[in-house]
């Protein structure tokens, strides 16, 4: 089995702030980089625990791209650093081999949730995002991409508030929740037991994964509320988009890729 990890850092166990996500304030940096990668190396390992003959491919997908230690993982491993520029983002290489399974680490609360103190939808210039009714969070938008790609997602690990909306969504995904937010603080597992969790999770997810195929809608439409009306003006002339007041942009396909160069162009930074 080809397996594909998409990892983030703000649902890395006990992240809390801001400094601890970022390469230019290395001393907070640096203990959660390391964690990352621990959680993503625990990640392989679960998968090889169930498949000892899978091939592994791991995107950072988080701020610079430039998180991950390479070194931590098995020689199966294949790790995508730095950012292609194309609509896939956080789900760059999934439409390049035939996955059997998807697997998210260190994701995080959608934008406006209480569930993370660092929850966000893709930058910080948005208060929330809704696909079809529901805020989006950053798996919702790739567990549509793996789905668009036929691949079932079958893991993820975060805080509580994203673990649960997860296991609604998708019946069958194993998740661990290793933070739950409250207010601007989180209370998390030691990261030890988050890199034993992540381990068994996975493994019991890519065993599980026939029961995690992601179910796609027929039709999608997308708002985003913008901060800043400015902003929001200025993304309004995407091809297809509309204005619907000062500060939300509105668009609609039934194609999921032309949600995704939507979002490409609209929320990236």
């Amino acid at each position: 089995m080809n397996v594909f990890i998409s990892a983030d850092i703000e649902g890395t166990c006990g992240i809390s702030h801001w400094d601890e996500t970022e390469r230019s304030a290395p001393r907070d940096y640096a203990p959660f980089q390391k964690q990352m990668t621990r959680e993503v190396a625990a990640a392989c390992e679960g998968i090889l625990a169930a498949d000892k003959g899978a091939s592994i491919f791991v995107r950072d997908a988080h701020d610079s791209a430039r998180n991950l230690e390479p070194a931590a993982f098995p020689e199966c491993t294949q790790v995508m650093r730095g950012w292609t520029g194309d609509p896939l983002s956080m789900m760059s290489g999934i439409d390049t081999e035939d996955y059997g399974a998807a697997v998210f680490t260190g994701y995080h609360a959608w934008a406006s949730s209480g569930g993370n103190p660092l929850s966000h939808t893709m930058n910080l210039r948005n208060e929330y995002v809704t696909l079809n009714g529901v805020r989006m969070s950053e798996f919702l938008m790739n567990a549509y991409t793996a789905g668009y790609y036929g691949v079932p997602v079958v893991f993820l690990s975060g805080d509580k508030a994203l673990c649960e909306f997860a296991e609604e969504f998708i019946p069958g995904i194993v998740t661990v929740s290793v933070n739950e937010g409250r207010g601007g603080a989180v209370v998390s597992m030691h990261p030890d037991a988050a890199v034993k969790a992540i381990r068994e999770g996975v493994k019991k997810g890519v065993k599980n994964a026939k029961n995690c195929f992601v179910p796609l809608p027929d039709y999608f439409e997308m708002t985003v509320r913008f901060k800043d009306h400015r902003v929001a003006y200025s993304k309004s002339f995407y091809p297809g988009a509309s204005l619907e007041d000062e500060k939300n942009v509105c668009f609609a396909s039934d194609d999921w890729f032309e949600m995704l160069r939507f979002s490409h162009f609209v929320l990236s930074d």
